[in-house]
């Protein structure tokens, strides 16, 4: 799977790092209250596991993943599994986050790699562990295990099974270096990528696994921006050249001219232009989303435009759920310096926001925060959940 990172490293991988990286720095700098911070990660991780779904080929709505976080699963065999399928995935990513921060992990390790595969599958229901072949022949996905038979992928055939070992150890030793140069880590992020894509370790997803291998990858190297932004929404919806640019980084050099390895340098070098490219666009639409004064207008069209069925207090409680999206928190006294409204008339402003879901508190007296359910989303965040056609994953994405 030579070469690891592109030789020829063109002018545009460089120009993309510095890009990438200032974009990433001014959008962790946006959010000040942690309360709106953790609030925004929360929602984002949401919005991950709702394209990581769409690329695998599965639908699930904003509001389906909010009810399965309530455990209310749909009565329709199928979106229940897609269901299923968004709780396992936003608690592996939560718990790798909480791992990450709290220990020294290698996470090019093949232990870890495993451990993000196990942790997967053993969230699923036991229906969910059975995938089929290009055939229709069922098999059973282990967890954790790496696959014990051969595949093809589109037109790749990655390496035999027995193999499998050996790939990974190469793979952690170079991409788990740490005396890799500052400058060509992020291209590195990009190039892991496509080479765990290619050596498909298990049976069955890989995709997955790979997507949160290259968080884990983002948040080691803190480019995460705190969780503000996800690889998968630009990956969902550019979802065609993402397989084309997999496929063409699966093949074999080209000529002399391409590379000392076994594989295309000038393709490698593509897909991490790609890979790049977008994670530059949905860092810079995060921070357009996140905008301040941007957002208050829009959580004061909500009130206009959507909440009309609030017809008592709409004007209040918009003013207090404006103050909770800048500072993130206020204790319940400060709604009344906020709304100019009587202490009992407070406690009423209060109740209906909390009823609405527009606000939380930890506690009957606690403490209100900043809210944003599902119901919300296209006023708040525009675009942030693009309703795109289904399509069955391609190229090493499966």
């Amino acid at each position: 799977m030579e070469p690891l990172l592109p030789k020829e490293r063109s002018a545009r991988l460089s120009e993309l790092t510095c890009e990438v990286l200032k974009a990433s720095g001014r959008l962790t700098g946006q959010i000040h209250s942690p309360h709106v911070l953790k609030r925004v990660a929360d929602l984002v991780r949401e919005m991950n596991c709702y394209y990581s779904n769409l690329i695998e080929g599965h639908k699930t709505t904003p509001r389906d993943i909010e009810r399965a976080m309530q455990r209310n699963f749909s009565h329709d065999a199928t979106q229940r599994d897609n269901q299923q399928l968004s709780l396992a995935h936003i608690a592996v990513e939560r718990l790798m986050e909480e791992r990450l921060a709290g220990e020294p992990v290698d996470v090019c390790a093949p232990d870890f790699i495993r451990w993000l595969h196990q942790e997967f599958y053993t969230r699923l229901p036991e229906p969910l562990h059975w995938a089929k072949t290009t055939s229709g022949k069922a098999y059973l996905i282990k967890a954790g295990h790496l696959r014990d038979f051969m595949v093809d992928v589109g037109r790749h055939t990655p390496p035999h099974f027995d193999a499998l070992p050996a790939f990974l150890a190469r793979f952690h030793a170079f991409y788990g270096d740490r005396q890799m140069l500052e400058t060509h880590r992020l291209v590195a992020v990009a190039a892991a990528h496509h080479r765990l894509a290619w050596i498909h370790p298990f049976g069955d997803g890989n995709g997955r696994v790979l997507r949160l291998h290259s968080h884990a990858l983002l948040i080691r190297h803190r480019l995460d921006g705190h969780g503000l932004w996800t690889l998968s929404r630009g990956l969902a919806r550019s979802r065609q050249r993402y397989y084309e640019c997999l496929e063409a980084a699966d093949r074999p050099r080209r000529n002399d001219l391409d590379g000392r390895g076994n594989l295309s340098d000038a393709a490698l070098a593509d897909f991490c232009v790609f890979f790049l490219e977008t994670m530059l666009d949905q860092i810079l639409f995060m921070s357009g989303l996140l905008d301040l004064p941007a957002l208050r207008t829009r959580v004061e069209r909500y009130f206009q435009f959507q909440a009309l069925h609030l017809r008592r207090h709409r004007e209040a409680l918009m003013r207090v759920v404006r103050t909770l999206v800048d500072e993130g928190e206020i204790p319940r006294a400060r709604v009344q310096a906020i709304t100019g409204k009587a202490a009992t008339v407070c406690a009423e402003i209060i109740k209906l926001g909390l009823v609405e879901g527009l606000l939380d508190t930890p506690s009957p007296k606690g403490p209100l925060h900043a809210a944003f359910p599902a119901k919300v989303h296209e006023f708040y965040f525009p675009q942030l959940f693009l309703d795109l056609p289904v399509e069955q994953p391609a190229g090493g994405a499966a």
